[in-house]
């Protein structure tokens, strides 16, 4: 007698992620949109745009773009880790 059984039971549902994991993942993506948006509105707050002198520091350490590095760094580094306890804990 031969038996396939699937590798994984068809009477589960499928597990959808949690609402908590959603956002946890969309926390860099918003973040980063936010300082886009944000430049936009102000972009006389980016002294890229005209340096008039300014050193590298005053140019590099910009709030947007800081604000850019915040959520590219939680979206590659914290969130996978929060993702992964969050979806542990079902």
């Amino acid at each position: 007698m031969v038996r396939a059984e699937p590798a994984v039971p068809l009477d589960q549902p499928r597990v959808r992620r949690l609402v908590r994991t959603r956002v946890v993942a969309a926390i860099g993506p918003v973040t980063v949109l936010a300082a886009v948006i944000w430049t936009i509105f102000q972009p006389y707050r980016l002294t890229l745009l005209h340096p008039r002198g300014q050193g590298f520091w005053w140019l590099a350490v910009e709030p947007p773009l800081l604000i850019v590095l915040v959520g590219l760094l939680f979206s590659a580094f914290v969130a996978p880790g929060l993702i992964e306890d969050l979806e542990d804990d079902r």
